[in-house]
């Protein structure tokens, strides 16, 4: 049986916070280890693009418009709060920083993510026609960010 969209997209949230707490929990014991974050970094910016491409455009049309207004402000938010990290992990990374920076990603995730787990993502596998779905399937699998692309709100 194929993962429903919402379990799937459930379970990169998972993933993306797992290597996120990687990278603070080394911060903590006064270790700057970019690895971690890349990987966050990088799964999350391709988990935005794909609720901004395939996700959100359906439940737009279903009338989820003020969630998804939310949803996009909050990606932005996102977007730029991994911007600052990358560019301080590129220059002379500096520890007190970089906690403060991984926290607040930290927070905004915390309030993001339960929003689409219990409001859109259920809705996600009603809205999605059966190709949509099979699209967003075969993304989850192989897709990669398309070169330059920025979320809509950054």
């Amino acid at each position: 049986m194929t993962e429903s969209i919402a379990a799937a997209l459930e379970r990169e949230h998972h993933e993306i916070d797992e290597a996120i707490d990687l990278f603070t929990g080394k911060l903590t014991n006064g270790a700057v280890e970019p690895t971690p974050l890349r990987h966050a970094s990088a799964a999350l910016r391709r988990h935005i693009y794909l609720e901004e491409a395939f996700v959100f455009p359906p439940l737009r049309d279903a009338g989820l418009v003020a969630p998804i207004f939310v949803m996009l402000r909050e990606h932005g938010q996102l977007w730029r709060t991994l911007d600052a990290i990358e560019l301080e992990l590129a220059l002379n990374p500096d520890v007190a920083t970089l906690q403060k920076l991984g926290k607040e990603l930290v927070v905004q995730l915390q309030h993001h993510n339960p929003k689409e787990e219990q409001i859109l993502y259920p809705q996600a596998d009603l809205a999605l026609d059966q190709q949509m779905t099979e699209q967003l399937h075969a993304f989850l699998e192989s897709g990669a960010l398309p070169d330059g692309w920025v979320c809509e709100r950054a």
